[in-house]
């Protein structure tokens, strides 16, 4: 007995169920004629992951529900083709005769025009980006399919991602008959996640004893991203086969039978560095909402430094030079290295590239405000009207030509403040939001040392790499002379925000207690500024976003 499986790695559109399900159709029949016989979609596969407050309108569930339907009766042609797709179920019925009835995260399977098994996700996570006990209640049960052609059907629990990730679920299906594990999911990437997601899975066969097969969803959906990395594990833990990550894949695999046991095998994509997954997800995560909420093209500040630098080859490999268009704005104290960098820059990347002198309108500024200011030393409100002035322009363009702002700042600028609110802060996708500076500077030296996307040439120049990072709004400014060095910063970061490490815990772990309470000090005061900065990519387990809800009014020390 051989059954061939097909997972469909799918990127998928939140809310376009009618897309969604041509998708899935058509990498049905795609399957089919390659002789699958079973092909597994990811989790909410149908309506895209995640649709929050989506969730609670009966309008979406019930569009849901005829998706299902419309998919069943696409395939109902294809004999003994078992199709498992993701889909909302459940809540206020049509007939409104009933006020309140639970919803769940749902699974059905779909074979020759039928919904054959309908299952509801039992685990719910709520933590970091999850919140689905909000939106659904928890299923009971199992579900157990045949799929194959007659006389060589092979029974399969099915599992919705984080019922996998728990010992009952699993055993519950193996009790009840199940030969193979086949478990969809739309489980958001962070750096990491995708070796961690393999050894929970083998855990999950090795107290089982069955084979699994991982259906995981690719793609990017506001700030989270979706790697895909599908893959299969035999029931000894061993892996079987893996699609690749970032992309849409048609993983085939074969399902034999031999004296040993049901064996899995396919074919299996290599390892990855994970600073190549951390580069794809910043690629994928820009491509993917500039498309699918339809901009144009995008523009940035480029200032000679090196978040816009690093920001401008993300960019430029999401989207294509064509769609790029670079803006440097010098102020009196830009220095002469910044233009020639970010001409340099932007003649090795091929991207439109302008140059708008912001002297006028600083003058102007301070002309209009001399007699308000008239006595008063400059400070950082003179630095933050350059900032201001700068943002004004890119959003002036923004409107005027439909291009969307990227802005530049990365995770330390984010935790201590190190930005200015309508000013570096304006724009519309915050690309490099969950990139501690040091990682920056890392993943800058990563992608000149290789060519993902076969531009041919090393994107940055390397003195943007080397030279003291600045905001070049006064005179000789170097980022140390407000922040402690980006490697005590980071690393007090890493254990206050990420880790939940107390002051005192860091200050034991060998850290300055002036920087550990400085860093720590400056997180809590500028939360009004995060509250209000745009959606940004998610590539840590600990993002400002979802991941982080504290009060923006707050005395709490530790």
């Amino acid at each position: 007995m051989t059954l061939k499986i097909c997972v469909a790695q799918l990127n998928l559109v939140v809310g376009d169920m009618a897309g969604n399900a041509e998708k899935i159709v058509a990498a049905a029949r795609t399957a089919y004629q390659q002789g699958a016989r079973l092909v597994l979609t990811p989790e909410l596969s149908l309506c895209g992951y995640a649709a929050e407050d989506l969730f609670l309108r009966q309008a979406f569930t019930d569009a849901c529900d005829d998706a299902v339907k419309a998919v069943a009766l696409a395939l109902a042609d294809l004999k003994d083709l078992s199709v498992v797709v993701g889909h909302p179920t459940g809540g206020d019925q049509r007939t409104r005769s009933v006020a309140v009835q639970s919803r769940f995260n749902a699974a059905s399977v779909l074979c020759e025009g039928r919904v054959v098994a309908t299952y509801a996700k039992r685990e719910l996570p709520n933590y970091q980006v999850f919140d689905e006990r909000r939106y659904f209640t928890p299923g009971q049960g199992t579900c157990v399919f045949e799929a194959g052609a007659t006389g060589e059907r092979v029974k399969v629990g099915l599992l919705i991602c984080e019922d996998a990730w728990f010992e009952r679920p699993a055993q519950e299906a193996a009790q009840a008959g199940a030969e193979l594990l086949a478990v969809i999911n739309a489980s958001p990437f962070h750096v990491g996640k995708g070796n961690e997601r393999e050894q929970m899975m083998r855990e999950r066969v090795l107290a089982c004893g069955l084979p699994l097969v991982y259906a995981h969803l690719v793609g990017g959906q506001d700030e989270v991203v979706f790697e895909g990395h599908s893959f299969a594990l035999n029931a000894d833990g061993a892996l079987a086969a893996r699609a690749p990550s970032f992309i849409e894949d048609s993983l085939l695999l074969q399902l034999q039978r031999t004296p040993a046991g049901l064996q899995l095998s396919g074919s299996v994509a290599p390892d990855r560095a994970l600073d190549a997954d951390l580069w794809d997800a910043l690629v994928l995560g820009v491509r993917d909402y500039i498309g699918k909420n339809g901009f144009p093209s995008v523009l940035l500040g480029l200032s000679g430094g090196i978040d816009s630098a690093l920001v401008l080859a993300i960019a430029v490999d999401a989207l294509g030079r064509d769609r790029v268009r670079a803006v440097m704005m010098p102020s009196p104290y830009t220095a002469d290295i910044s233009w020639i960098d970010a001409r340099d820059m932007a003649e090795r990347l091929g991207v439109r590239y302008d140059e708008l002198s912001i002297v006028p309108e600083f003058d102007a500024f301070k002309a209009t405000l001399a007699n308000e200011f008239m006595g008063l030393a400059e400070d950082t409100t003179e630095e933050n009207i350059q900032a201001r002035i700068r943002g004004t322009l890119l959003m002036a363009l923004s409107n005027k030509l439909g291009s969307i702002v990227l802005t530049t700042g990365n995770k330390s600028e984010m935790a201590t403040g190190y930005c200015t609110l309508y000013g570096d802060m304006a724009g519309g996708f915050a690309v490099i939001k969950d990139l501690a500076k040091t990682t920056v500077f890392r993943l800058a030296r990563w992608r000149n040392a290789h060519d993902p996307y076969g531009t041919g040439q090393m994107p940055i120049p390397e003195r943007i790499i080397t030279r003291p990072p600045s905001a070049e709004l006064r005179p000789d400014q170097t980022d140390q002379d407000s922040l402690p060095p980006y490697e005590v910063l980071d690393a007090i970061l890493e254990r206050y925000m990420e880790n939940d490490e107390s002051i005192e815990q860091i200050i034991g772990a060998g850290f300055a207690s002036a920087d550990v309470e400085r860093v720590t000090r400056l997180i809590k005061i500028n939360e009004y500024k995060r509250r209000q900065s745009p959606v940004g990519i998610r590539v840590t387990h600990r993002s400002f976003g979802k991941d982080w809800r504290y009060p923006i009014t707050n005395r709490f020390r530790a």
